[in-house]
């Protein structure tokens, strides 16, 4: 082969490896810092600007009022329904925050939608389960249903 080919392979072969060096970086950036919320979604107030008003969870007998850890390395962290949508997962931004290796930064979100509560995977790697069918859509869940993430067991409490 000619200089010029191993002068070209050589230039493939450096970009390549720069590439893999800026993905790894990239990866390690959202696990230690989260993921990048689009532009679209953020929202900024004045700092004296009212808060919006927070969608309040129904009231009635019988319906869910907290999220609870019931197995895992966070048994018995709890967060109550009436901040909904909950968020779960790794980051500090987490309503539940699960010391868990095969958890996402930001893994799954529980939220209402009238009387129901749903769970939705946020894209997480190792996936969202109800007993064991991994969920790929928003799916209702209502009181005692196991829901895992990880290694973590949650469900719906009164």
């Amino acid at each position: 082969m000619s200089e010029l080919t191993y002068f070209l392979i050589r230039i493939a072969y450096l970009a390549i490896l720069w590439i893999f060096v800026l993905a790894a970086i990239s990866v390690i950036r959202s696990d230690m810092f989260g993921a990048r919320v689009p532009e679209a979604q953020r929202t900024v107030r004045a700092p004296d600007a009212p808060k919006p008003p927070k969608q309040k969870a129904s009231k009635r007998r019988g319906s869910p009022t907290r999220v609870a850890v019931t197995q895992g390395s966070n048994t018995g962290a709890t967060a109550g329904l009436d901040r909904a949508p909950i968020l779960i997962g790794r980051g500090t931004d987490a309503a539940i925050r699960l010391d868990d290796d095969y958890v996402s930064t930001r893994h799954a979100r529980i939220a209402a939608s009238g009387d129901q509560w749903f769970v939705e995977d946020l894209g997480s790697t190792n996936g969202t389960y109800i007993g064991s069918v991994r969920i790929t859509q928003p799916t209702t869940i209502t009181l005692g249903t196991q829901v895992r993430i990880g290694k973590t067991i949650l469900e719906l409490q009164k």
